[in-house]
């Protein structure tokens, strides 16, 4: 006879998988509402703050996962990451934003491969939670989304959106952000 195994949120697994040197802390502004500030790694004085994150979150910063260069050739771009991945349970919605931010535009190829990088990291979290902690149905109801957040600066000018007519579902259709004062959580997370 095996062991019961009960269920717990999604968020509460992360947690419990994710070391605390790999998430970005998440605070309360002075309005009272729950926000990230997310630095460019490489740039560590450029930053974005995204407020209205709800209470059941998780802001990861998927880079600090090792490469897998010492396995995969990197020919296709399969050993990049964006930089953060936010997962989030809203009570009304589940999602996963793979974020990648840039001081200046960037390739978009590249910025594709990156948001690839985390989807396929998210995907590797996943199967950990299900196999490891026996929780079958581990982020199978989330949404993706995927956002590039370019032309970051210390100076701050108007935030400017690629509006698209597609949701922003798919790394080759992610959601571009230049020049962000700003962020707001849903606005981010999109329509289901």
């Amino acid at each position: 006879m095996g062991h019961r195994i009960t269920t717990m949120s999604d968020i509460k697994l992360l947690h419990e998988l994710i070391k605390e040197t790999a998430k970005q802390p998440i605070n309360v502004n002075d309005y009272g509402k729950r926000q990230v500030i997310l630095t460019e790694p490489q740039c560590p004085k450029v930053s974005v703050t995204i407020s209205g994150l709800p209470d059941s979150v998780i802001v990861i910063k998927a880079d600090t996962f090792t490469s897998p260069d010492s396995v995969f050739i990197g020919s296709h771009g399969e050993c990049k990451r964006a930089d953060f991945v936010i997962i989030a349970d809203t009570g009304n919605k589940k999602v996963i934003l793979c974020i990648e931010l840039k001081a200046t535009k960037g390739s978009e190829k590249e910025i594709i491969q990156q948001l690839s990088g985390a989807q396929c990291f998210v995907s590797y979290c996943q199967k950990i939670g299900q196999n490891f902690w026996g929780q079958s149905s581990f982020l199978e109801d989330y949404t993706y989304r995927f956002v590039s957040i370019g032309h970051i600066s210390i100076t701050k000018h108007k935030t400017r959106i690629d509006r698209r007519k597609e949701t922003h579902d798919r790394p080759d259709r992610m959601m571009k952000v230049s020049s962000p004062h700003r962020l707001e959580f849903n606005h981010l997370a999109g329509a289901n």
